[in-house]
């Protein structure tokens, strides 16, 4: 059995062998570091020393995100007219105008191009042309009205995503990456305390942002589907702090419901499965996320009582499919925490009515 198929069949809810893990770094500049630190062989990669599973393929736009700290990458995206790269100030603004912090080990949004109204000098020195009005205007509903998403149809866009396909496919399953989905990107253009003060204060503002936003990530589905490579559509939006979500339910239905739905949609019309990626305990949001399509849901974390979901979710008419990605990372992590990796997933995915699946010994 291959990893694609292993996931696959996990997906289908069908019996496999052992389940399927994932384990990705949020630099993605640092393989070469990490084998060597673990002093693999040449011909074996840090993916398959771990077990990986999962290939993740992006659009070109999404690559400052992922791939800030490969200077050499963003000097040639940046020639390329898809973002504009400060390596000084060790910053590289993408497309969308949102500032990424350069040689952080995990994605750290340190510029909000609506956040406040910026100079003329700062915005034609960095941001694209297209939102240089947006920018200077002085208050946030004029900047919001002005501002517009990238173009999803640039050409090139797609390029690499079905390069990394064609690269993967057969060996891993390959997804096309939904990271920093609708809300994530919305905060990303003004900062999230502006974004949360503007749900509760001034939501018919705030959702126009988040229409733009919605409108530039369906195009983007339509175009994944027109490619006809991929099996699954994915978003990921982390919603939820360790306790709560960060908003309320409310909130949740009235900016971000009905924009997933469109979005899944897309995918859901061309007979794909619908993968959702969010941190925290997003709990009091997964009956709703199930009526719009959502079949999968990764991570369930230790603060998400996996019981509670069985008895809440399971036992009623809907058909929960969760993708349960264990992080067996005794290889990895200092000796003082590997007492602390019991694979309890593994078991608590039987008890809670998931596919059956066996843990190798």
């Amino acid at each position: 059995m291959t990893r694609e198929e292993r996931v696959r069949r996990v997906i289908n809810r069908q019996e496999v062998d052992y389940l399927p893990s994932q384990i990705t770094f949020a630099d993605r500049t640092r393989d070469q570091a990490i084998h060597d630190g673990l002093g693999l062989p040449e011909d074996k990669t840090v993916d398959e020393h771990l077990e990986n599973h999962i290939g993740f393929a992006l659009i070109k736009a999404d690559f400052p995100l992922f791939f800030r700290n490969d200077r050499k990458m963003m000097h040639e995206l940046e020639k390329d007219g898809w973002c504009s790269f400060n390596e000084e100030g060790k910053v590289v603004y993408d497309s969308w105008g949102m500032g990424i912090q350069v040689d952080s080990d995990g994605f750290c949004a340190v510029f909000n191009p609506l956040a406040e109204k910026r100079t003329k000098e700062f915005v034609e020195k960095w941001m694209p042309p297209r939102i240089h009005d947006a920018c200077m205007a002085d208050t946030l509903e004029e900047r919001i009205r002005l501002w517009t998403p990238p173009d999803p149809d640039e050409e090139g866009n797609y390029e690499w995503m079905v390069r990394d396909f064609e690269a993967l496919s057969g060996d891993y399953f390959v997804i096309p990456s939904g990271y920093f989905g609708i809300y994530e990107r919305a905060y990303g253009v003004i900062g999230i305390p502006q974004l949360l003060e503007g749900m509760a204060g001034y939501p018919t503002v705030i959702g126009e942002l988040i229409d733009k936003v919605s409108d530039y990530k369906i195009t983007v589905a339509e175009n994944v589907v027109k490619l006809g490579l991929f099996e699954m559509g994915h978003l990921g939006d982390d919603l939820g702090q360790q306790h709560m979500p960060f908003f309320s339910l409310k909130m949740f239905r009235d900016l971000f419901l009905p924009r997933y739905k469109k979005l899944w949609e897309v995918f859901k019309n061309a007979g794909m499965k619908i993968e959702m990626h969010s941190c925290g305990n997003v709990t009091e949001f997964i009956p709703d996320l199930i009526d719009i399509g959502l079949d999968i849901l990764e991570p369930v974390q230790p603060c998400m009582d996996i019981h509670e979901l069985k008895g809440s979710l399971v036992k009623t008419s809907y058909s929960v499919a969760a993708s349960i990605r264990r992080s067996c990372c005794h290889s990895v992590l200092p000796l003082k925490f590997r007492p602390m990796l019991k694979r309890p997933y593994v078991h608590s995915a039987r008890e809670a009515g998931t596919s059956s699946v066996h843990p190798r010994r």
